[in-house]
């Protein structure tokens, strides 16, 4: 090989690294504003007098209106590819963001909420396809790099929070349109790189061959996915809503202290993702799955019972163990499902998120009857629905189908 052509080839791979570290910088971004949503909540609770079931609500709205549009926006991108539909997506995340910081009403809140979950919609499908275009074959690396941007996003958000907007006001908010603006511009150059390259690209790339399995298996095992990715998400949802106020009511710690706690867990579980997807890679989506949820579920069945350091310790291990899989369980769909990348991210990003947005809603109503503390019992049992991956197949070595 000469060297112009190892050269070459270094440059490429370097650029198509350069892309997924642009578009995790930008999932960080975007889910920062997210939640900052989250994790203002004590704040917005006192400010506007609302009950549990209300700050459920809010949940319920951002992911509803994101699990709405996400399949629908990832179907449509597999047919008809708009990277330049991301910077659009951002924008709408910040006008978000904006109308969360000057709301007057409740009913605000529920469209500023909206408006980010509008832009969270557009995001993953097109964002998450070319992860996996630049990849250069190392999906799980790439998903992982993908997705850990949006957890190190969440991780920020309770920080950014307790140290800026709980001192300084709601309208602080306002401050971090700032990064948006910056994300725009990242995505605007991405989407150009994104165009190029696919133009250029050989049509056997741009349309893989599909999978042996036969259609109902595929039906099937997608329905087993996305409820494992449904049970993970309800249980994150209940930590990520509803911890602060845990951990205030059991343990009397300042909003602050409260603040810090969550982004213990939301850090730990930006960790799991990143090192979840590279272990995929070289032992199997389906081993790392099946870690995630043997491993996880004596940590969970322990925590409401756990006195205040060992919560901090315990939210650790669950945050790192509990999102190793969700990586995985991406890159073992869109394996199974190629050439439906768009519509798997919406699936996976959207649909099943937003059953932790109903789940949030559902566990603020059980939180108003029964107590914050009777939730956290009730949620350290929701692992044991991941015992459903012995129906997963294994992908690596499918088999044919029968006539």
């Amino acid at each position: 090989m000469s060297t112009t052509t190892t050269a070459g080839r270094s440059q490429a791979e370097a650029t198509t690294f350069a892309i997924i570290l642009a578009v995790s910088l930008c999932h960080c971004i975007n889910d920062i504003m997210q939640s900052l949503l989250a994790a203002i909540y004590p704040l917005l609770k006192t400010n506007y007098q609302l009950d549990f079931w209300q700050i459920g609500l809010l949940t319920f709205t951002f992911q509803l209106t994101a699990s709405l549009l996400q399949p629908a926006i990832g179907a449509i991108t597999d047919k008809r590819p708009m990277p330049y539909s991301l910077p659009y997506g951002m924008a709408a995340s910040l006008i978000g963001l904006i109308v969360l910081a000057y709301a007057g009403h409740y009913w605000l809140l529920l469209i500023g909420a909206s408006l980010i979950g509008i832009g969270s919609a557009i995001f993953h499908p097109e964002s998450s396809r070319i992860a996996r275009f630049a990849s250069g074959g190392r999906f799980g690396l790439a998903q992982s790099l993908f997705q850990v941007g949006g957890n190190f996003g969440q991780s920020l958000g309770p920080l950014l929070a307790a140290f800026i907007v709980v001192p300084m006001g709601q309208q602080s908010l306002a401050w971090f349109s700032v990064a948006s603006l910056a994300g725009i511009i990242i995505l605007w150059q991405v989407g150009g790189w994104y165009s190029r390259r696919r133009a250029n690209a050989p049509k056997a790339a741009r349309h893989p061959a599909a999978r042996t399995f036969s259609r109902n298996r595929i039906l099937a095992t997608l329905a087993v996915l996305a409820i494992l990715v449904c049970s993970k998400n309800a249980y994150i949802s209940s930590i990520s809503s509803y911890y602060t106020f845990y951990s205030i009511e059991k343990f009397g710690v300042s909003v602050q202290m409260s603040q810090v706690m969550l982004f213990l867990f939301l850090g730990s579980a930006a960790l799991g993702i990143l090192l979840g997807g590279p272990f995929g890679d070289r032992y199997g989506q389906k081993t790392m799955i099946w870690f995630s949820i043997v491993g996880v579920l004596p940590f969970t069945l322990a925590l409401p019972y756990a006195n205040l350091e060992w919560t901090m310790i315990l939210t650790v291990i669950i945050g790192l163990i509990l999102s190793s899989a969700f990586s995985n369980i991406v890159v073992f769909a869109q394996e199974l499902v190629p050439g439906r990348v768009g519509m798997i991210a919406g699936i996976f990003f959207g649909f099943a998120f937003g059953i932790g947005g109903i789940a949030a809603a559902v566990l603020g109503v059980v939180a108003d009857a029964k107590g914050i503390e009777f939730v956290f019992k009730l949620c350290s049992y929701l692992p044991l629905i991941g015992l459903l991956t012995i129906f997963l197949p294994n992908i690596r070595e499918p088999k044919e189908v029968t006539a």
